[in-house]
């Protein structure tokens, strides 16, 4: 009966897992494109759309990932662990389009990966990846300071115009916004709940916690740190450009410039954070707001999240296929 009910419990967690995410997402993208004219999105993608432009963005989406791979694989050789770079690199690539499925899966997933393949120690990798979000942090903090700084008029809006300054409380039980930002803050604790689960459980087996800490202090015995800290660069910086070189794919967003971006950037970073599918929900409604502040209409702002996330996120699916089917062929048995 025991065993039975543990059984329900396990099965209840991972539907939601699953299911809380994309309701999340679903609901925040509901309000969002709710009275919009889907007709007009159609148009732009198959007629107005410069895909030239679209096509070189997506080069900077996969280099991010490369990057990120080639980082990896630095915090992994302190460890005694000499995966090659092409496994590290599909390691990402399949643990970016796992967190599709489930929010920050990812993180897990690129471990066992290399685990199954290379015989690396899947906690003490994941102790690398706990380094890696470290230093990502770090990094975008200090991307969001400068920006801040520079155009913080911007943003004063931003959060005034959203509801975010908190005015009169009436004001703000009457607002949308406000039940969307519960529902993302209600998303992190449930994602939050599940993360200390899984680490009680860590915590259970055997030298694990250790091996865990020995990845984390991994970082002080990189061999090239110059390297690493150029990789950790060029990861932000493929990201930015991702994003930025989407503003010439249409005539409504091609004369937003560099400063735009960058602001809608640390907005839609910081949106991604909502445990929704590649941040489905959160990532439309902090573009769509910050690009209506720069003189971009309402429909026009929502038909570039809509054809820019869509096609990213595919970029991202497309990347875990050919991740998976690289490593059947790199490990294919010899006859």
């Amino acid at each position: 009966m025991k065993n039975d009910e543990l059984g329900m419990n396990k099965l209840l967690k991972k539907t939601l897992k699953l299911v809380l995410p994309l309701i999340l997402g679903s609901f925040i993208l509901f309000w969002v494109y709710k009275d919009f004219d889907f007709s007009r999105a159609a148009t732009v993608l198959g007629h107005e759309t410069k895909w030239g432009w679209m096509l070189f963005s997506l080069v900077f989406g996969v280099s991010a990932q490369v990057f990120r791979g080639w980082r990896w694989k630095q915090t992994l050789e302190p460890l005694g662990a000499s995966p090659s770079k092409r496994d590290c690199v599909d390691a990402i690539f399949i643990s970016y389009a796992a967190s599709l499925v489930i929010p920050r899966v990812g993180e897990v997933s690129r471990c066992g990966v290399l685990s199954k393949h290379d015989q690396v120690s899947f906690s003490q990798s994941l102790g690398t990846v706990v380094t890696e979000r470290l230093v990502d942090t770090l990094t975008m903090l200090l991307i969001t300071g400068v920006t801040v700084v520079l155009q913080l008029p911007i943003f004063m809006t931003f959060l005034e115009q959203t509801g975010t300054k908190i005015p009169s409380l009436m004001h703000l039980l009457t607002s949308v916004w406000f039940y969307i930002v519960l529902f993302c803050l209600i998303g992190i604790g449930v994602l939050a709940y599940f993360l200390a689960k899984t680490l009680s459980f860590y915590e259970r087996v055997k030298g694990v916690v250790l091996n865990v800490w020995t990845g984390i202090i991994s970082l002080k015995n990189v061999k090239n740190v110059p390297l690493f800290i150029l990789y950790s660069l060029l990861i932000w910086l493929s990201y930015f450009l991702h994003f930025y070189f989407t503003f010439y794919c249409f005539g409504f967003t091609e004369n937003l410039g560099v400063m735009a971006a960058l602001v809608m950037f640390v907005g839609g970073t910081f949106a991604v954070i909502v445990p929704t599918p590649n941040g489905a929900g959160p990532w439309h409604f902090a573009i769509i707001s910050m690009m209506m502040l720069y003189g971009v209409n309402v429909t026009d702002a929502g038909i570039f999240a809509l054809i820019v996330h869509g096609i990213q996120t595919f970029l991202v699916a497309l990347l875990g296929v050919y991740g998976m089917i690289s490593l059947s062929f790199a490990h294919k048995p010899r006859i």
